[in-house]
């Protein structure tokens, strides 16, 4: 697999919450869920790449599944990681896709 396909499947979605948008408006941060084994310059290289910005800085986070129950069985979420991706002063991204 080359580096560019890589780059393509690091990426696995936006996270979209209150808090996401909070910290977006705030810091310039957005945050994405990400495969478990991406690292840091494997994230910046594929929002770089995929939204033409630059990132200033990358921070991740594990972020522990939470045990459900489904009636009496007791079941587990999968375990995932989330990356809050910095950017450059004055650079943006828009996911609602509503290009002006």
């Amino acid at each position: 697999m080359s580096s560019q396909e890589r780059l393509l499947k690091v990426l696995l979605s936006p996270i979209v919450s209150e808090k996401s948008a909070r910290i977006a408006d705030r810091n310039r941060q957005f945050a994405f869920k990400v495969l478990p084994d991406a690292t840091k310059p494997e994230i910046k290289a594929a929002v770089e790449m995929l939204f033409n910005v630059d990132v200033t800085g990358v921070q991740v986070a594990n972020v522990k599944g939470k045990v459900k129950r489904f009636g009496q069985t007791v079941g587990r979420r999968s375990n995932w990681k989330k990356a809050y991706v910095t950017l450059a002063e004055g650079q943006d991204i828009d996911f609602t896709g509503t290009a002006e």
